[in-house]
């Protein structure tokens, strides 16, 4: 077993938002070739997840194969778990955990799909995904077949899925699965994409793209696809990402499904498991100059604190990373403009990312994990970049991008792919964990001054969901409110199943906590001291 110690940092940090690097024995291995074989530019998603319930944050790699046969034929090509045993030390579990993997694997989906206490996780990789039921013991057992995912779709075959999120569609207790699905590929048959005399990867505009997949948890440990019944099958794009939340606050949730040079997807919920595509009508299919654009890892995110969830993601050099700011009525703006980050963004490529409030000041940051999906610099366009965040100032509404003074010049540029987030120390602070091709895993500690206050709501449901996915939560202090709703979907390929966090700036106090399960049931808590985890129980 192989063990990270995480050393401390003392001191006060030099801007308002600052991390510390560490990096983790963990190395993505993509079987890049002199052949530009497609999924080697597109692996990397890392689930943050308490496997164990030890009430600490572990984390789950997934990882590439031999690209000529598609299997991990190597103990370097395995899928990696590290247990946080505390004091900033992991250790290596994968083996006895049973979780190695088999193929090549690209994203990661954690969450209690059986509500038996314990996370389990969705892989979704080249022409197979997998289920891992985790078994309470440390060990998880591939139940894919028996829950009936193993199927090969009766149109395309064997599918390319790069990403998943557990939901609970209807409302009824059990979460159900949406697959993201990108291309159609065929390593026989690779397109041949030059820059100059330099071969590269395509534009996925080589491909023909794929729909996605919704799969109805039955309660009995399977699932049935009604990708077609409701609505979902009949658009099809080259999907990279899905974002949750019930962004028209009508009980039910709704789907964002970012495409790779393809207009997105809005899947609106109507209820009876039935959706209707909505991007253009809501004003979130393209950029704000009307283009499509590569699209790339996605999240709904409270930005304004005004109670209705918005969108954020990334994209590639001069593509902008575009913010849609939720109007309430059931459309969006494009304020990447007006908001500084059209500006900001352009000379910038990224994957993932995430939206949550890293300096505890009351407002979400944005986080991107930034690379290009190229493998060889050209002209103006670096591949290798810094990762950087984006501190949300609030009322101003004008984005401040952080690279060098939020600390990410420690570590060398890469071409970064999945992160997700937890505290991982236990400092009220939200830590980050990042993956890049060819490279070892980043982890980033949070060293930002710690003068704001925070609480971290830990949600359990009885009649919903175990996890309390699509609940959504209000929490009030002496500055005024905020929300959050809970989902393990965090931006390209990766999951965060930990406590909802929210930062309170300098109130010790919340006045109010207001939780909306999705059973419909409304619960309240008060005057709740800040500065420590609690734990929300549905009430029958």
């Amino acid at each position: 077993m192989l063990a990270v110690l995480c050393q401390p940092e003392t001191g006060r940090p030099d801007g308002p938002i600052r991390f510390s690097f560490q990096p983790l024995p963990v190395r993505l291995e993509n079987s890049e070739t002199a052949v530009k074989h497609y999924p080697a530019t597109m692996a990397g998603g890392v689930a943050v997840f308490d496997y164990n319930g030890d009430g600490r944050p572990d984390l789950f790699f997934t990882n590439g194969a031999d690209i000529a046969s598609l299997r991990k034929d190597a103990p370097k090509y395995w899928n990696r778990l590290l247990r946080n045993d505390g004091g900033g030390r992991f250790t290596d579990v994968t083996e006895q955990a049973g979780l190695k993997g088999t193929g090549y694997d690209i994203g990661v989906a954690a969450g209690d799909y059986d509500n038996d206490g314990f996370p389990d996780l969705f892989v979704a990789g080249v022409g197979r995904n997998t289920l891992y039921h985790n078994n309470g013991d440390g060990t998880f057992t591939d139940v894919t077949a028996r829950a009936g995912l193993d199927r090969a779709d009766p149109a395309y075959g064997r599918l390319w899925s790069v990403g998943a999120a557990w939901v609970d569609v209807n409302n009824d207790g059990l979460l159900d699965l949406f697959v993201v699905n990108y291309l159609r590929w065929d390593p026989a048959h690779e397109p041949v994409c030059k820059a100059g005399a330099v071969t590269d990867y395509c534009s996925p505009t080589a491909y023909q793209g794929l729909p996605n997949q919704l799969f109805l948890n039955r309660g009995d440990g399977t699932f049935a696809d009604i990708s077609a019944e409701s609505g979902i099958r009949q658009w099809v794009g080259k999907g990279m990402a899905v974002a949750v939340a019930d962004y028209d606050l009508d009980g039910l949730p709704d789907l964002f499904v970012t495409n790779d040079r393809y207009f997105n997807f809005l899947f609106h919920n109507r209820g009876g498991n039935r959706f209707s595509e909505e991007a253009f009508p809501a004003g979130v299919a393209a950029n704000e100059d009307g283009q499509m654009i590569s699209g790339m890892g996605a999240n709904f995110a409270d930005l304004d604190n005004d109670g209705y969830p918005d969108l954020e993601f990334p994209a590639l050099n001069n593509e902008t990373f575009p913010v849609f700011f939720n109007d309430r009525h059931g459309h969006f703006v494009d304020r990447t403009t007006t908001s500084g980050m059209r500006a900001l963004t352009r000379p910038m490529a990224g994957f993932g990312a995430i939206a949550a409030d890293f300096d505890n000041d009351g407002w979400k940051d944005i986080f991107v994990a930034r690379g290009h999906a190229l493998s060889v610099r050209q002209a103006m366009v670096a591949v290798d970049q810094p990762n950087t965040v984006f501190r949300n100032p609030g009322p101003s509404g004008q984005w401040v991008a952080l690279t060098e003074a939020a600390g990410f010049a420690a570590a060398p540029p890469a071409r970064h792919r999945g992160c997700a987030f937890g505290d991982f120390d236990g400092d009220g602070r939200l830590d980050l964990v990042v993956t890049a091709l060819d490279a070892p895993a980043e982890l980033w500690l949070n060293r930002s001054a710690p003068e704001h206050h925070w609480l971290d709501i830990r949600l359990e449901g009885a009649k919903s969901n175990r996890d309390g996915i699509g609940a959504r939560v209000k929490v009030v202090t002496a500055s005024g409110a905020q929300f959050a709703e809970k989902t393990t979907a965090v931006g390209y390929a990766s999951s965060s199943s930990v406590p909802l966090h929210f930062g309170l700036g300098n109130d010790g106090v919340a006045a109010l906590v207001e939780i909306r399960w999705p059973s419909g049931r409304i619960q309240r808590l008060e005057n709740l001291a800040a500065d420590r985890t609690i734990s929300a129980h549905e009430p029958p």
